[in-house]
């Protein structure tokens, strides 16, 4: 699946020019050059959400209109299809219910436009599907709801019972679908997963528990009560993206079932390797072992202190402290020197980025606590060599591209 990014909309939807052109170098490129399986084209990213405030609700369609009659040209639409992937916020259902569901009242008639023009081009309905986010938003959200291990108390819906928010929300979606007359039209659940850090919900056993839970009920092709059989489904995430906007909140930089240095973060079966575990990256190189910490002998009353930290960690990730984290125990000391670390690291230890005015300094010994999940990272060298940082000029590197890779790869 190849994404069309929603800051991109705009062009395509006023130029069918800029879209066979778009084609040629993301689509038919890679598909004559390089045998790349692309399957769909993603035509922007939940371009409907509610937080957007309608930004895209004009372009979206007529993009995908154009980039439809691009592939038709260039001969990939029995190959490559289109589909736009959306928030499960576009329907809802007055009930609470999935057999009262519908598309939400100010966007019905564009969605049915969508969802029309995907029925006859044979094409998709792709939805992101993320319970962890109900769970986060809704302080009173059913725990065990969220999860596929049948320990909630069932909703009955009219004598079919939920145990798990997915189904119930796949069907809310599939009873949207049908009201309006597309019962048949496939779906895809474009991300769907669990983050391991950043909020108290957020923890490594929830993520495996939810993940295996997710891959078991997938795997085993029983479907949900509206649409039985299998269900193609993209995992989120391959690996954390350590540079991506936290204002959703701080989970948003933890989805990967992988450490930013290709360590599987938990045991997961994804039914893909004889052992039915996840493979751990091989050859990765690391900086060397140190790491930049507070100073011993600097106060923490001292002035420079405050200003410091908030420079860090607003140009690197410490999105691992606080509350219900995996550094969520560390003293006051340990939250300032895990922010110093990560700076200097994200810097790939260039001794300037360690040169917190007289507060900080680098240690050969790895302060990472004994007891927990907490750790302080050493970042791996960049993946070309000339690629460095400068203090003052903070460049993400590149050996930290962020990834959207998933059971199938979602290439941007």
């Amino acid at each position: 699946m190849v994404g069309i990014p929603n800051d991109m909309l705009a062009t395509l939807s006023g130029s069918m020019k800029a879209a066979e052109k778009w084609v040629a170098k993301n689509v038919t490129q890679h598909i004559t050059s390089n045998n790349v399986n692309i399957r769909y084209v993603a035509v922007g990213n939940e371009p409907f959400l509610e937080t957007y405030n309608g930004s895209y609700l004009e372009i979206t369609f007529p993009a995908l209109r154009n980039i439809q009659a691009a592939l038709v040209k260039a001969g990939h639409n029995n190959q490559v299809k289109v589909t736009v992937p959306q928030n499960a916020d576009v329907y809802a259902s007055s009930s609470g219910l999935p057999s009262d569901g519908d598309f939400r009242a100010d966007i019905h008639e564009v969605m049915l436009t969508i969802v029309n023009f995907l029925s006859v081009s044979s094409a998709p309905f792709t939805v992101n599907i993320y319970p962890f986010i109900s769970l986060y938003a809704e302080p009173n959200f059913p725990v065990e709801y969220a999860f596929f291990d049948g320990n909630a108390s069932p909703i009955n819906d009219g004598g079919t019972s939920y145990t798990n928010m997915f189904d119930a929300n796949l069907d809310t979606l599939a009873r949207a679908l049908q009201r309006n007359g597309f019962s048949d039209l496939p779906i895809i659940v474009g991300e769907i997963g669990w983050p391991t850090d950043g909020n108290r919900n957020a923890n490594i056993e929830y993520a495996r528990r939810f993940n295996q839970g997710l891959m078991s009920h997938i795997s085993g092709g029983r479907g949900t009560p509206m649409r039985p059989g299998p269900i193609d489904a993209y995992l989120f995430s391959l690996i954390d993206e350590d540079a991506k906007s936290i204002a959703p909140g701080n989970f948003e930089r933890h989805w990967g079932i992988f450490t930013y240095d290709g360590l599987p973060k938990y045991p997961l079966n994804l039914g893909t390797t004889n052992s039915g575990a996840l493979v751990r990256a091989n050859g990765v190189q690391y900086l060397q072992k140190k790491w930049c910490v507070m100073n011993p002998s600097a106060r923490l009353d001292d002035p420079s202190v405050a200003p410091s930290v908030d420079y860090a960690c607003s140009s690197a990730d410490c999105t691992s402290l606080g509350y219900g984290t995996s550094c969520g125990d560390l003293d006051s000391r340990g939250n300032i020197s895990y922010a110093f670390n990560s700076y200097f690291q994200q810097n790939n230890q260039l001794d300037e980025a360690c040169k917190f005015p007289n507060v900080s300094v680098i240690v050969k010994t790895d302060p990472t606590p004994t007891v927990g999940n907490c750790k302080f990272n050493i970042m791996i060298q960049p993946y070309n060599g000339s690629a460095e940082r400068r203090f003052g000029y903070v460049q993400k590197p590149s050996g930290m591209i962020s990834f959207l890779v998933l059971i199938l790869l979602l290439v941007l």
